[in-house]
């Protein structure tokens, strides 16, 4: 069948090498989870409490409602995309449906309703967030799916998501440079934080549109090499559930998963706190320091990548992780008008959390080829909808707990499109102080155990496809 984008694609055998057009295009498709998740990280919990109003407790409930839903309907959209059958595949229906109501749900989530009414504000936010989760899920799983089915070479594997975590981390840094743009030329908090969502909205569009039409040759031309891609499964969610969690190299994938992103969300969400409150500094002091730790983390990528070719996934994530330890640590002891301190930290802790980003997208590939071997069946979209639903429900609850933290240390919100820096009580600096250092540190030494555990190394892996090549897979 003819490519509805590109044409008539050769059935001749191809490369595991992937071009570079290829990658570049799946990593553009990350701006469109990188733009609104950094966009909510670094700001909507500030957002929320400074702008809107919104009590810390009704805030991070609002988050924790959206999040769970989330959690919930990641492995629901990843069994549905499973079994989806269409002339573009499984995956490709799902992102372009999605596109555009993700676009619109970026706008909605940065209003401030005329309200002071904390009910009907928690309200506004839980709705919205329901929406603009389900959107993001409908996405993002099938999106994420696609890189265990692009290639399933170890080293390309690694490049492919290097490219991923890549743009991950850039659309962080462009989120956060169009917040500096417009927060140093728009004086009302207000319309910041809604023209924020404005070109965060556009460009998530544009971003599923660019990686659909980059990466469909290469797909349709694996799909022909590779059928079995293709086939969907008339099993159960709660069957394909039980078999994914009974697949012992996944699970310590899921723990490591929770455990890093835990670690780096916690990190994200009070960061803002920490450097307007405890620091004593401005809103643009903090996005600077939210660009350090990005931009360091992204310029670092290439020789993660560089090194985990030659040694192997386990071994830069016990290389990364500690750093992002160290210097945890570091900003748990700061003290205000260590400026200089403040950066060099900032500098390590995204040098270490560019192997977060990068271990464990390329780890799951891995186990999706070690269930075809044991099972006889694809099912990327179970895999990678389960292990997101659990990072989820770990961020959700982190989060909550966050708010709930600084709402239980006496943390002074304010609202009316004021987001002046205040004095906060010691209680609330306090708490701001152990949730940037002691918490993120508890969660990425978690990380570490569970990617010692994990068993498929390169080898591992070279042996699992030759015998899916030489048909040694169960078929039941």
């Amino acid at each position: 069948m003819p490519s509805p984008f590109l044409g008539e694609t050769p059935t001749s055998s191809i490369t595991e090498k992937l071009s570079l057009k290829t990658r570049l295009a799946y990593g553009v498709g990350e701006l469109a989870g990188a733009l609104p998740t950094s966009a909510s990280a670094f700001f909507l919990l500030y957002f929320l409490t400074r702008v809107a109003g919104l009590n810390p407790t009704l805030a991070g409930g609002a988050m924790l409602f959206g999040k769970v839903w989330d959690a919930f309907s990641d492995p629901i959209v990843g069994w549905l995309s499973d079994r989806t059958r269409s002339p573009l595949g499984r995956r490709y229906p799902w992102m372009l449906g999605a596109a555009i109501p993700l676009g619109i749900c970026c706008v909605l989530q940065w209003l401030t309703p005329p309200t002071s009414n904390q009910w009907a504000l928690f309200a506004y936010y839980s709705a919205v967030s329901f929406l603009a989760y389900a959107a993001f899920s409908s996405v993002m799983v099938p999106f994420s799916a696609l890189a265990a089915e692009l290639t399933q070479g170890y080293n390309e594997r690694i490049t492919l998501i290097s490219f991923k975590s890549t743009f991950s981390i850039g659309g962080s840094i462009f989120a956060l440079l169009v917040a500096q743009v417009i927060f140093a030329r728009v004086a009302n908090p207000q319309r910041e934080y809604f023209l924020l969502g404005i070109v965060s909205g556009f460009l998530v569009i544009i971003a599923v549109g660019l990686c659909v039409l980059g990466t469909y040759q290469r797909y349709r031309a694996i799909r022909i090499q590779h059928p079995q891609i293709d086939v969907t499964t008339s099993q159960s969610l709660l069957k394909q559930i039980r078999i994914a969690v009974h697949n012992r190299p996944f699970r310590y994938v899921i723990g490591l998963y929770l455990c890093s992103w835990t670690g780096v969300q916690i990190s994200a969400v009070i960061l803002p706190y920490f450097v307007v409150d405890w620091m004593g500094l401005s809103e643009q002091d903090f996005i600077r320091m939210a660009l350090t730790v990005q931009g360091t983390a992204v310029a670092s990528m290439l020789i993660w990548n560089w090194i985990g070719r030659k040694t192997g996934k386990k071994a830069i994530y016990f290389m990364g992780v500690p750093l992002a330890i160290g210097a945890q640590l570091g900003l748990f002891m700061l003290q205000p008008g260590q400026m200089e301190l403040m950066y060099t930290l900032a500098m390590v802790a995204g040098l270490g959390i560019a192997t977060v980003y990068l271990v464990p997208w390329s780890m799951l590939p891995d186990v999706v080829d070690f269930d075809e071997l044991t099972t006889g069946q694809r099912r990327e979209g179970i895999f990678y909808g389960f292990v997101v639903f659990l990072q989820k429900i770990g961020i959700a609850l982190a989060v909550f707990l966050t708010g709930k933290i600084l709402d239980w240390a006496g943390l002074i919100t304010t609202g009316g499109g004021q987001a002046a820096i205040i004095q906060q009580p010691d209680t609330a600096l306090w708490a701001i102080r152990l949730i940037m250092g002691l918490l993120p540190m508890l969660s990425l030494i978690g990380g570490l155990i569970f990617a010692y555990c994990y068993p498929i190394t390169r080898e591992v892996h070279a042996e699992i496809l030759l015998k899916l090549k030489d048909g040694l897979g169960s078929r039941d």
